[in-house]
C-alpha cells in the first residue's frame, strides 16, 4: 500500500531529478546558444553585407538613407552605389571581427559594439522612414517596408550587445599574461 510520504518521497526525487537534469543541461545549451547567436550574427552581417554590392539592394535602401537624417548626408555625399558598397565593407567587416572571438576576443568585442551603433542606426529608419501602413490604422501597424524588415534588427542589436559583453568577458587580463609568461619560463629550466 502506497501512502502519502512514499507519493511525496517519490514525487520530491522526481523534482531533484529534474533539476539535477536541468542543472547539468543549462550549460550546454547556454554554450549551444551562444554559438548560435554569435554565428548567426556574423553569417547575417556577411550575407547582408555582400548584397549591397548588388545594384537590387542599393536601390532597395535607398529610400531608407534619404529619409534618415544620419544617413541622407552620406547619400548625397557618395551617391547611393558608393555608400551601398561603402555600408557592405562596414558589414562585411565587422561580421569577420565578430567570428575571430576564439582568438581575438578583444577585435569581437569591439566588432560588437561598433554593430551596436549600426543597428541602433537602422532602427532610427522605423522612425524617420514613412512606413506606418494607414490601412492598418498607422501606428503600431508596420509596413512589411520598411517596418517588419527593419523590426529584425532589435533581436540583431541583443545579439550584438550579448556577443559583445560575451567577448570582452573572455579577454585576458594582465595577470593571465603574467602567469603564461611565468609558466612558459619555468618549463624551461
Amino acid at each position: 500500500m502506497t501512502t502519502e510520504t512514499d507519493i511525496l518521497a517519490s514525487t520530491t526525487e522526481q523534482n531533484l531529478s529534474l533539476r539535477a537534469q536541468a542543472e547539468l543541461l543549462a550549460p550546454v545549451l547556454i554554450r549551444i546558444g551562444t554559438g548560435i547567436l554569435r554565428y548567426g550574427l556574423v553569417i547575417v552581417l556577411l550575407w547582408i553585407g555582400g548584397m549591397k554590392f548588388t545594384a537590387y539592394e542599393a536601390a532597395g535602401i535607398a529610400p531608407l538613407e534619404i529619409h534618415s537624417p544620419l544617413m541622407s548626408w552620406a547619400y548625397y555625399l557618395l551617391g547611393e552605389r558608393n555608400l551601398s558598397n561603402l555600408l557592405g565593407v562596414i558589414e562585411i567587416a565587422l561580421g569577420l571581427g565578430i567570428a575571430l572571438r576564439q582568438v581575438r576576443p578583444r577585435i569581437s568585442g569591439i566588432a560588437s559594439l561598433v554593430s551596436v551603433g549600426m543597428f541602433l542606426t537602422t532602427l532610427t529608419f522605423l522612425f524617420t522612414t514613412p512606413g506606418w501602413e494607414p490601412t492598418l490604422g498607422g501606428f503600431p501597424g508596420l509596413s512589411a517596408l520598411p517596418g517588419q524588415f527593419l523590426l529584425k534588427d532589435i533581436v540583431l542589436l541583443g545579439a550584438a550587445v550579448f556577443t559583445a559583453g560575451e567577448a570582452f568577458a573572455a579577454v585576458p587580463g594582465p595577470e593571465t599574461r603574467v602567469e603564461h609568461t611565468v609558466s612558459a619560463t619555468s618549463a624551461k629550466h
